[in-house]
């Protein structure tokens, strides 16, 4: 297992999402530690390539066949060894839900789902590999862990952790060829259901998840110049939500959830829920897909479609400070 270092973070922001999926894989396996991974015909997308030449008894493509991939990732998991399945999260989700529902959800089989480029990290393919409903589709489901992880070091150390626990996870990847690192990896202490905070403030209170707290960072350095003090917290366990966490959050005059995903089922929907059985909290702003499908184009032609890019970010928080 890479230790956490200035250098091992560097080195997975440069190999990306998939690439640290990857390197994860490879090193549980250099570790002993027993399980199994399956793909649909993505083994060199998922960063699998060294896994796949030196463990290939452990590795099975079922072929662009999403719904069999997590069938037969079931069946392997059966003999409680957990079993990784990845492929784009749209159709990681989406394409398999009933399977989701009855292995997963119903059977709580010990299967690991990465949902790969998820929110819109591979524009070139349009609308269809969108991955902008997945945690809404996962969240219907009962008994699923959720994880978001927001950079290369704690996507790496999400891997581990889940391989580590018995049953049912879906890890959304976000970030492309390259993520910026966002955790002090230092400080960093990555557990399941446990929130960070990634900087203390006093007015206002950013919950993200996903490498789009990059944007977040920057756009709060953007308001301390205009002398709103901010919080940010990287809420990277969607299911189980850190409610000592959000209880905390209510001690601040707004709260803005930021997600690369629909407004509606994720992250933010998760928190109103929450908050809406609290007798008193502050005001709850979603930032995120306002529900339709965006315009295909560059990244940050996408983002910005959103109010996602730093400005954006910066516009809607003045625009509901100002009402």
């Amino acid at each position: 297992m890479l230790q956490k270092s200035s250098k091992n973070a560097r080195f997975l922001s440069r190999m990306g999402a998939q690439g640290t999926y990857g390197q994860a894989i490879f090193d549980l396996a250099e570790d002993n530690t027993d399980f199994f991974a399956v793909s649909a015909d993505l083994g060199i997308a998922s960063g699998l390539d060294r896994f796949i030449k030196k463990y290939e008894n452990r590795y099975i493509n079922v072929g662009i066949a999403e719904q069999n991939m997590v069938s037969i990732a079931a069946g392997i998991a059966s003999d409680s060894a957990p079993v990784f399945v990845s492929s784009w999260a749209p159709f990681a989700t989406y394409r398999c839900g009933d399977q989701i529902r009855v292995y997963a959800g119903n059977m709580k089989k010990n299967i690991k789902i990465i949902g790969m480029a998820s929110g819109m990290h591979i524009p070139k393919f349009g609308g269809s590999h969108y991955g902008l409903g997945d945690i809404a589709m996962i969240r219907s489901i009962p008994h699923i862990t959720i994880l978001s992880p927001c950079d290369g070091l704690e996507i790496y150390h999400a891997i581990y952790e889940a391989a580590a626990m018995d049953g049912p996870v879906y890890i959304r990847l976000t970030g492309g060829d390259y993520i910026p690192i966002i955790n002090n990896w230092e400080n960093m202490d990555f557990k399941i259901g446990k929130a960070t905070h990634l900087k203390l403030g006093e007015d206002i209170v950013f919950i993200g998840c996903g490498s789009i707290l990059y944007n977040v960072v920057e756009a709060v350095k953007k308001l301390e110049e205009m002398g709103i003090s901010c919080s940010v917290i990287n809420m990277h366990t969607i299911r189980p939500l850190d409610q000592v966490c959000l209880e905390e959050c209510c001690k601040y005059k707004m709260i803005f959830t930021v997600e690369e995903h629909s407004v509606v089922g994720g992250l933010g929907s998760a928190v109103c829920e929450y908050m809406a059985e609290k007798k008193q909290h502050p005001p709850v702003h979603r930032i995120g897909v306002n529900d339709f499908y965006p315009r295909p184009g560059e990244y940050e032609y996408l983002l910005k479609q959103c109010g996602l890019d730093i400005d954006g970010i910066v516009n809607n928080v003045l625009g509901a400070l100002q009402r």
